[in-house]
């Protein structure tokens, strides 16, 4: 195998990627698979043996991508905290050398396309499409129209179209289109920053969700398709409990629970404390999401008639994840999804070691803050755990404390409405974080 400018990919990428992924300022936010490697062991330019500091159930999983030594090893040798702006996949993305799959980036137009052509050093079978132009186009009303006008041909479900837009368009559209609609583990949430003076009381969370009429909130955007969350473990993954804590919508328990915490209503229905204060706070996400910004809405109006004042800020998802919730900027609560596969520890997003902060380059996903001793040991221990039943044990434990801490409020789990024109064959949608494009060189166009 070779980078897409012929040079073989060796030992040496592989290297640096695991020097890049474990150092502490690199930005990489996974870097705990990366630390437990406890060295890269060498035995020729195509063969190397991994040493782990841990055996776990997981380790045939292990993704450890190469970067290309011959073109990245300057500049993070030169200032590896910095290396995470000064990559070239930032400062010049078009580099041959940067790729060594069935494709190569060749051109990109910053917030608004990539460019993708055939790796002529591909050493599998030739993918079918000289060229394929991937277009970023954040709000859902105009992705919709860029398929009916015919300015795009595909629309992956994995960020792509709402249920309610994919079930409208194929009414109208199914004999030009296959449309298929996947159940996943795609677990849209809405995270809490605990380091909100009424957030981190966890009495004020629990009432948030019994506030929130979530059924109808489904029943009305998604026609009941995509399922109320109970916890962050979709219930077809096999690691899903079933003996968790469930919050149907209850506002005289909402309202109990406020008046306990010390919020109690004053004259005018608002929620205050001792001091006065007003129980208030912002509810961000991705700007131009439809159903995202309707679903805000209704929460919102559900939070009011507890008295809560809540100011609905969005941003463009460019903003929102790339400096908002990464750097843990959200003044109360963001929502999100995750995107997960099966059996997969939430260490990343739960585990106190993963809060991002200014001394660890803003590396984990714990974007709450949140941090619990006994949800760290579970972590550790399931990840360890070779015995099925035992580990399934601990999973539910895990899932147990997640539904009455509320680190983050359940919502929904999304299905996943792919729009494939009837022409385009060998698309698999996966239903979990891994996406269809893993697989483009089995794309083919029928016609042909």
């Amino acid at each position: 195998m070779a980078w897409a400018d012929g040079v073989p990919v060796t030992v040496d990428d592989v290297i640096l990627a695991w020097e890049v992924g474990k150092h502490p300022k690199s930005g990489v936010t996974e870097q705990e698979s990366y630390r437990r490697i406890l060295e890269v062991r060498r035995i020729d330019d195509r063969t190397f043996t991994l040493i782990n500091d841990r055996v776990e159930y997981r380790y045939n999983l292990l993704a450890l991508t190469p970067l290309p030594a011959h073109v990245e090893r300057a500049p993070f040798d030169a200032d590896p905290e910095r290396y995470k702006n000064k990559n070239r996949y930032v400062t010049a993305p078009d580099t041959p050398g940067l790729y060594n799959g069935p494709y190569r980036v060749t051109g990109v137009t910053a917030g608004a396309a990539l460019t993708l052509e055939h790796n002529p050093h591909w050493p599998g079978e030739a993918p079918a499409f000289e060229r394929i132009v991937i277009r970023a186009i954040t709000n859902t009303a105009a992705l919709e129209a860029n398929l009916r006008s015919g300015g795009i041909d595909y629309i992956a479900g994995e960020l792509g179209l709402s249920i309610d837009q994919a079930t409208a368009l194929e009414r109208r559209m199914r004999s030009r289109y296959r449309f298929s609609y996947r159940p996943g583990l795609i677990y849209e949430h809405i995270d809490v920053n605990l380091d909100h003076p009424a957030l981190k009381d966890v009495r004020l969370r629990q009432a948030l969700l019994f506030g929130a009429n979530r059924e109808a909130v489904s029943q009305a955007l998604f026609g009941g398709r995509q399922p109320v969350a109970h916890a962050s473990v979709a219930p077809n993954d096999p690691a899903a409990a079933k003996d968790i804590q469930r919050y149907s919508y209850d506002l005289k328990r909402a309202a109990a629970l406020l008046d306990e915490a010390g919020w109690p209503l004053d004259a005018k229905g608002q929620r205050r404390n001792v001091a006065g204060d007003p129980l208030a706070f912002d509810f961000m996400t991705t700007a131009g999401n439809r159903l995202r910004e309707l679903a805000q809405q209704a929460l919102q109006s559900d939070w009011a008639k507890l008295g809560i004042s809540v100011n609905l800020r969005n941003q463009p998802a460019r903003v929102f994840f790339g400096e908002t919730v990464t750097k843990r900027k959200f003044n109360g609560l963001a929502m999100y999804a995750w995107l997960s596969s099966p059996e997969n520890p939430p260490r990343t997003s739960l585990h106190s070691s993963m809060i991002p902060t200014a001394d660890n380059g803003w590396s984990g996903q714990n974007y709450p803050g949140y941090s619990n001793a006994e949800v760290d040991g579970l972590l550790d221990k399931i990840e360890v755990e070779l015995d099925q039943a035992k580990r399934y044990a601990l999973w539910a434990r895990l899932q147990q404390i997640y539904a009455r801490d509320l680190p983050a409020l359940p919502f929904y789990f999304r299905a996943q409405p792919f729009v494939i024109p009837l022409w385009l064959t060998g698309i698999e949608p996966t239903g979990h974080q891994y996406p269809t494009t893993l697989w483009v060189e089995d794309w083919r166009d029928s016609r042909k």
